[in-house]
């Protein structure tokens, strides 16, 4: 049976979305789709709007039959290991045969050829990052630099190969190519063009489709009348009850107490034992303090970017602090490894097959119950979860243990 994977975050679901999810059911044929989706903390390095949970309900009523969460050590990474971490779940389900995802370019056969060329991770790829890394640039930067340097004769000129990397579904598309090839995975990849809204779209460019930016900044200063536009009717359902619960909606500024305690306490010698903690940044993260007018992690963020650090680079580095990630459980030897397991966040009926299917065919556990379960990346996930739920208004002891309790969501129509 054809099933086909999706690598998602949904913060929040909108209509985009649900344009890429026809798309990739019409494109790979399937008659199954799989999402794997980050948990509360993202790949930019932010807490998500609402909770898995939340985001899992919204994936299971837009059709999807079975969504796994992507741990938070694979989660809260730069688009390499973020995308392998997110093909090598997949491919360890052993039922998905396509993986599709969106890309500014629309086209595989764009793509595909500097995927073959940097899968093998030369001398010569790696001296040239280190090489645009001293030169100042930032990682992105440097990245899609080197790889066009790299990439020279494979149909596109330098200047162009490094202008459609810097294009963020591009350069992500390219890496979840990379990881399939390294994985030496059956799944055949698809693309879909990014429809009518670009990545970082602070406004809504279409009657009905806006980024994940647009719809979050038209929450922020409209409320759901203002975004509901943009959405689908059961994504607007389910964030008007998390928000009416006081479990949304989150972001950086919900966090900012924790935040600001653990970096006031914190010694420079302390900071540098945590994951991210790279080059100094520990020091230049505590000369900052002092500067800000209040506590503000908005203000902290403005304080210590630069050209070299990215915003999406410190605010992961934030959430490792925030987290408390030690180096020691985010080893490189760790995330190369991949997952650990597959944790299930919710089905309907189909889903409920594919994973009787699982029972057979996938290659890490399937997890349906943490109680009692052990591991680093199942116990950074857990800490994840609770100090995202203390965000919560009013906190309760149902959300801050809601990890050990709670099943899969079974979605039934």
């Amino acid at each position: 049976m054809k099933t086909v994977g999706l690598i998602v975050e949904y913060n929040p679901l909108h209509n985009g979305h649900a344009y890429h999810f026809a798309e990739a059911k019409r494109l790979s044929g399937a008659e199954a789709a799989v999402a794997v989706m980050s948990g509360n903390f993202l790949q930019r390095g932010e807490p998500a709007i609402v909770d898995k949970w939340a985001r899992a309900e919204m994936a299971l009523a837009l059709g999807v039959d079975l969504v796994l969460e992507l741990p938070v050590a694979c989660a809260l990474q730069p688009a390499e290991s973020f995308a392998y971490g997110a093909a090598a779940l997949l491919d360890a389900t052993g039922v998905v045969t396509h993986l599709c995802f969106g890309s500014e370019a629309g086209a595989l056969e764009t793509l595909q050829p500097l995927a073959e060329r940097l899968a093998d991770e030369s001398a010569d790829m790696k001296a040239a990052v280190a090489e645009e890394l001293a030169s100042g640039a930032s990682y992105p930067a440097a990245y899609a630099a080197a790889a066009a340097r790299t990439c020279a004769g494979v149909g596109l000129t330098a200047a162009a190969a490094r202008e459609l990397l810097m294009q963020p579904n591009n350069s992500l598309g390219l890496h979840y190519l990379i990881a399939l090839r390294r994985l030496q995975s059956g799944i055949a990849p698809l693309t879909v063009r990014r429809y009518a809204a670009g990545y970082h779209d602070a406004a809504p460019q279409a009657a009905d489709i806006a980024s994940a930016t647009a719809v979050r900044s038209l929450l922020s200063g409209g409320g759901l009348a203002a975004a509901a536009p943009y959405m689908p009717p059961s994504t607007a359902h389910i964030l008007a009850r998390e928000f009416a619960a006081g479990r949304g909606p989150v972001s950086w500024e919900s966090f900012a107490p924790q935040l600001f305690h653990q970096l006031l306490l914190a010694s420079p010698q302390q900071l540098s034992g945590l994951y991210d903690m790279t080059e100094g940044l520990e020091y230049r993260i505590k000369q900052a303090l002092p500067k800000l007018t209040s506590p503000s992690v908005e203000q902290l963020l403005d304080q210590i970017k630069t050209k070299r650090y990215t915003r999406t680079k410190l605010q992961r580095t934030l959430a490792h602090i925030l987290l408390q990630h030690d180096q020691s459980k985010l080893s490189e030897s760790s995330l190369s490894a991949g997952p650990e397991y597959l944790r299930v966040l919710g089905f309907n009926d189909a889903g409920r097959e594919l994973l009787r299917k699982m029972k057979k065919t996938a290659r890490l556990p399937v997890l349906t119950r943490v109680a009692g379960m052990t591991g680093d990346q199942l116990e950074l996930d857990l800490q994840a979860a609770s100090v995202y739920a203390n965000s919560f208004s009013p906190r309760t002891t149902e959300a801050l243990l809601r990890e050990y309790r709670q099943p899969p969501i079974r979605f039934r129509l």
